[in-house]
């Protein structure tokens, strides 16, 4: 029989001699079947995936359900309790994996994750946000040319897919090297719950499990005209100055549009920023204040 319990998984202890725990859902079904995790918060600022675990879990119950669904809704424990992307070593989780059990803290909680959730299953689901300062368009990354990969993609329905290698130390590239596939998902901004990028990513999570046969609705028809790119090309400022930006995520532009100015903070000059590359903007900065060097936007050509 099918059952659904809450496990606290150990990660680690305080100065103080707190214990930290990381905690998963795990959603056990009726009969046998893929398992699943799904994964939010690997970086401590990212709230959507957040929230998304949480409607995913409570459309779950092991009744309806073939197979399991490990949820994870926060991954890295430190950095959401002090609303910091990294953890208190400073150190990226997402460039972390696959971990050590000796090694920084950050390694430590990779190599847990790694041992207690990716082992144990066929299938990941990691959801992400943009980096501060930054709104993404909802994506999927991951690489098409897997057909198993693809036929997911295309039951998640994201607005576009980002077609490429995994960077390495990633969650995705250590997942990958144990053959467990990863479906990533991108979307909105760090800090903040989007309801749309919320929506999106529930929707798409529930057909994947669809289309896996896991749930008991008959599986969801597949989107056909999935928008993809192999190519993808970061605007960066010039100069410094204050950005007034004229397109936004969603956006198409032409090679040689106008995308926006910058002009220093006393008007004294105007700069121009033009597009490089004809594409969808799959993001964009969301502060207007740049240094020399700093992302714009985030132009994808589609394949």
């Amino acid at each position: 029989m099918g059952e659904q319990v809450s496990v606290e998984i150990l990660i680690g202890e305080l100065p103080t001699k707190t214990q930290i725990h990381m905690r998963a859902e795990v959603i056990r079904g009726n009969e046998a079947g893929p398992v699943v995790w799904i994964s939010g918060a690997v970086h401590g600022d990212e709230l959507n995936g957040v929230e998304i675990s949480r409607q995913v879990s409570r459309k779950l119950k092991p009744a309806i359900l073939k197979g399991t669904v490990i949820i994870v809704p926060v991954v890295n424990v430190y950095g959401f309790n002090q609303e910091i992307r990294y953890l208190p070593d400073r150190r990226d989780l997402n460039r972390s994996f696959p971990g050590s059990k000796r090694g920084s803290m950050a390694s430590r909680l990779a190599n847990t994750f790694i041992n207690e959730i990716v082992k144990k299953c066929d299938l990941g689901i990691d959801l992400h946000t943009a980096s501060k300062g930054r709104y993404n368009l909802p994506q999927l990354r991951g690489d098409i040319s897997d057909p198993f990969m693809s036929s997911l993609a295309r039951a998640f329905s994201a607005p576009i897919f980002i077609n490429g290698n995994p960077p390495t130390r990633s969650l995705r590239h250590a997942a990958n090297k144990l053959g467990v596939p990863v479906v990533l998902y991108e979307a909105g901004e760090a800090d903040r719950m989007d309801s749309a990028s919320i929506e999106i990513g529930k929707v798409g999570v529930l057909r994947v499990l669809r289309s896996l046969q896991m749930l008991s609705k008959a599986p969801v028809s597949t989107t056909e005209d999935l928008l993809i790119s192999s190519s993808t090309k970061w605007v960066r400022a010039k100069r410094s100055g204050l950005l007034r930006l004229n397109v936004k995520t969603g956006d198409f532009v032409q090679k040689n549009q106008k995308i926006g100015v910058i002009g220093d903070a006393y008007g004294d000059r105007v700069f121009r920023v033009d597009a490089p590359t004809s594409g969808l903007v799959i993001s964009h900065a969301t502060k207007p204040l740049l240094n020399q060097g700093d992302p714009i936007v985030h132009i994808a050509t589609l394949d």
